[in-house]
């Protein structure tokens, strides 16, 4: 983009080939025709169609399709039916999850005014904000939306509120005239406008400089266009393991299929052989099971104000090793608050102001007086630091409506720039008393007295230099100062600047936007996690910094970079010292990407909070993107993962724990699901060496699969968090799902279970017939996997965590239960699920071979836990 702050004015016109009236129709048509309407782009999204059509491309479901084309061919319709709506079902749930998402872009052009006023031709007309042209003369005043990026021309005591841009809390006060440094931030360029602010106070003629995309708001339009999507860690260990499962099961059936022909089986019989064996593999409810257990996940967190957009984000929150966190609204209160005051060569609070004591007096009639703001159903409305000043006063016991009414303005000279001035007249007990507040620098040179307790004496060259001191101190520490001064006027004197000499020293407030008093305990926290928190913001790196040391982000050794210094460094430059800065002070939304992809680079997963529009790219960018809902907009809301109703840093640290919650969860699901289909899998491989009939039809293991193992699972997802869960260093995201320890449990606790599946098989086949067998060995598998629910639970012990602690375990057990009841005893249900009738005896067997894989697994686990 052109460095128009650069420009004077005339340049300005110059290079855009404009005019002061305003552009003519015919040069109108061209720059439309050349610029295009000032709008932004969408990326090109998929169609609802190609959603839905992207559900079927797993590995794992082209299987079980391959599957159920086997089965109409073999005659079974009953498993090709369930077969196929559960992937309808599925395919389903994805599209309208993926349909719910991005409506980032949606947002960020309804920033955009739906009018503007422009001078064409010497006339002011209002057009539509689409309509704007580069070269157009835009008119602006109090109230109004910035429709475009423009160079201020003309200026009447204009305030701009560019937060959502620039992360800077307070109104930009803009002036005409060029910047002459060559390395300006965005929150420095005083002479420009921005597409997307608001207009606080005055008004300004403005040269419009950048439409559409070639705005500050549309580069930002372009870094939510170039970010991409990112997959989870989980989605990554799912995908990663799909894959394999997915080889091992083609490899496996190839495997059954030769073995079946080799033995001249019928080729059908064979192939029914192989489609058993997929079925019994496949764990066709995971998704399902990981979605839901997501999704009681994401009640938990609403309930703990933070509400998740995106399902998945619930599990990356566990694997979070960085917080970078914006400042403004996020770790404080974004708004200004008095901090101590100078008077009197003491410092105090606002609250030991004593309205009885003279200079403190007059140090708050001139904070109340000469003062614009003010307080409506208990609300501030103005400018935040002035208010700040009302807020003091009352924190001091002084009443603004009292001291206002009884001492009305009769003059004043307005706040200007130039100046770095505001003064005002006030009939003062008799006396015409002028109130002035400013910068330092401009009044020190103008002070002949100084107010102390003994009263008003001359100031003299030590009182100077202690004032001087005492102003760097409150700087160092981030605090921004007020000097407040008094004069007495004649009584023929008139106002005028003039006036503002001679003056007598009332003292200094130093004010900031504090932290939230929730917010150091929530980093002490995050570190106790593990989790590494950065502060990057658009504030004053000497502002930044103090924030940061007073709520524990920055320590020791620790650095704080501004962005043109970060500008200046190589990516090279800036891995290497990366972990010692923890503080980003005048970034601009590139930074803020530069910053969370060089700590994803290291390996880490990036939580990025935010509540602008400057601050969406890097929202969609980190793995974990938090918005705030109270002071966020509607852009980084959209962009992020997850918002926080309460805008409050530590339920960020709470949602964390949660997160971590959920994965362990998930993964003891995933263990509960896999070791059962293990079992399956063995049984089939068992019976095809052995040369046996077939075990399970697949309508028995979809049965299994669907509908007695989905209960269970989902009760594991709604185990309770450990106490030490906190205590513990964040997951390594690159650590599948797929260890060697968790292979090791499926394998073993699948060969329990199946050697005891294939006793009660055994047994049908000695006492009963071939459907008896079959029954028999589907009751075991059913029942013995839903008492494996309960070691699924936790790596401890039942008689640790108590049999009563999740009841839904329970209640899921008894509903499986109720259901294989059901297959087994309703005559209807007999030919559908391809059951025999059983005798008591044979019943009495299925319970004693079901229970005991539980069994030995919950004594191997007491036994483990007496010796450790």
């Amino acid at each position: 983009m052109e460095e128009w702050f650069r420009l004077s004015e005339d340049e300005a016109l110059s290079q855009l080939q404009a005019k002061w009236s305003g552009l003519d129709p015919a040069e109108i048509i061209k720059r439309r025709e050349k610029y295009g309407e000032n709008a932004l782009l969408k990326a090109k999204r998929k169609s609802a169609f190609q959603v839905f059509l992207d559900q079927f491309k797993d590995l794992l479901v082209i299987i079980l399709i391959i599957a159920a084309v086997i089965s109409m061919i073999s005659g079974d319709v009953e498993s090709t039916g369930v077969i196929f709506a559960v992937l309808l079902l599925n395919a389903v749930l994805g599209t309208v999850e993926n349909q719910k998402a991005e409506k980032t872009l949606d947002s960020l052009m309804a920033l955009s005014a739906p009018v503007a006023v422009v001078m064409r031709e010497g006339t002011i007309q209002q057009i539509l904000s689409a309509e704007l042209v580069p070269g157009d003369i835009l008119l602006l005043e109090a109230g109004d939306m910035v429709a475009a990026d423009g160079r201020i021309l003309e200026n009447y005591s204009m305030l701009v509120n560019e937060s959502s841009l620039t992360g800077e809390s307070l109104n930009v006060e803009k002036r005409t005239g060029k910047i002459r440094d060559e390395k300006v931030p965005l929150a420095e360029q005083n002479n420009m406008v921005f597409s997307g602010s608001l207009v606080a106070a005055g008004r300004a003629k403005v040269l419009v400089t950048g439409t559409g995309m070639d705005t500050e708001i549309g580069r930002i339009a372009s870094l939510m266009n170039d970010t991409g999507e990112k997959k989870t860690p989980l989605q990554i260990s799912l995908d990663q393991f799909g894959s394999r499962l997915a080889a091992g099961i083609l490899l496996i059936c190839a495997l059954v299929f030769g073995l079946s022909i080799y033995r001249r089986m019928p080729v059908l019989d064979s192939l029914m052989f192989a489609v058993a064996l997929a079925v019994a593999a496949i764990p066709e409810a995971l998704s399902s099971i990981v979605t839901i257990v997501q999704a009681m996940g994401t009640q938990k967190m609403a309930r703990e104000n933070a509400i998740i957009k995106d399902l998945k984000a619930v599990e990356s929150l566990g694997c979070v090793s960085v917080i970078c966190s914006d400042k403004t609204g996020t770790l404080t209160q974004n708004r200004m608050t008095v901090q101590q005051i100078y008077v009197n060569n003491r410092l105090y609070p606002p609250e030991l102001l004593n309205p009885e004591i003279p200079v403190h007096k007059y140090l708050l009639y001139d904070a109340v007086l000469n003062n614009d703001s003010a307080y409506h159903d208990g609300k501030p409305l103005g400018d935040p630091t002035e208010a700040a000043l009302l807020q003091m006063a009352e924190r001091a016991g002084a009443e603004e409506e009292v001291i206002k009414s009884h001492y009305p303005r009769i003059g004043e000279i307005p706040f200007d720039s130039q100046r770095k001035l505001m003064s005002t007249l006030h009939p003062i007990e008799g006396k015409k008393m002028l109130f002035t507040k400013g910068a330092q620098d401009v009044l020190l040179p103008r002070l002949t007295g100084i107010w102390t307790s003994e009263g008003i004496r001359p100031i003299r060259d030590g009182d100077l230099h202690t004032l001087v001191e005492q102003n760097e101190e409150f700087s160092i520490q981030g605090l921004r100062v007020l000097t407040f001064v008094c004069r007495e006027m004649g009584e023929n004197e008139t106002l005028s600047e003039k006036s503002e000499q001679g003056y007598i020293f009332l003292g200094m407030v130093a004010m900031m936007d504090p932290p939230r008093p929730e917010t150091k305990n929530a980093v002490l926290n995050a570190r106790k996690a593990g989790i590494r928190p950065v502060m990057i913001t658009g504030d004053h790196k000497i502002t930044a910094s103090s924030i940061a040391e007073k709520i524990g982000i920055m320590g020791d050794g620790d650095l704080a970079i501004s962005g043109p210094e970060l500008d200046d460094m190589t990516d090279e430059d800036l891995d290497k010292r990366l972990e010692k800065i923890s503080v980003y002070a005048r970034v601009s939304p590139e930074h803020k990407i530069r910053i969370v992809r060089a700590w994803q680079k290291k390996g880490h997963i990036v939580a990025m909070t935010g509540d602008g529009v400057n601050d969406a790219p890097a929202l969609k960018q980190a793995d974990i993107g938090v918005a705030m809902g109270k002071m966020g907009t509607e852009v980084s809301k959209d962009a992020s993962a997850m918002i926080l109703t309460d805008d409050n840093f530590a339920t960020i640290i709470k949602a964390v724990a949660n997160g971590r919650n959920v994965y362990r969860n998930i993964r003891n699901a995933i263990k509960f699901l896999l070791s059962g289909n293990m079992a399956g899998i063995l049984c089939v491989l068992y019976t095809s060496i052995r040369g046996l009939p077939v075990p399970f039809a697949p309508v028995h293991l979809l049965f299994i699969n669907l509908l007695t193992d989905s209960l269970p699972a989902i009760a594991i997802g709604m185990e309770r968090a450990e106490a030490d869960l906190l205590a513990q260093k964040p997951r390594n995201p690159k650590e599948g799902i797929l260890t060697k320890r968790f292979v090791l449990q499926l394998l073993l606790q699948g060969a329990l279970i199946a050697v005891f599946t294939m006793s009660a098989y055994g047994t049908g086949l000695v006492t009963g017939s071939e459907a008896a067998a079959s029954t028999m060995a589907f009751s075991t598998l059913t029942l013995a996997r839903l008492f494996h629910g309960f070691n699924c639970r936790s790596s401890h012990s039942i008689l640790k965590i108590g049999l009563r602690s999740n009841l839904w375990s329970i209640m899921a057990f008894e509903a499986g239960a109720v259901l294989l009841a059901a297959v087994l005893f309703i005559p209807g249900l007999h030919t559908l699920f391809y059951v025999a009738d059983l005798t008591g005896k044979q019943f009495l067997t299925i319970l004693i071979f079901a229970f005991i894989p539980t069994l030995v697994i919950q004594a191997f686990k007491t036994i483990r836990e007496s010796l450790y």
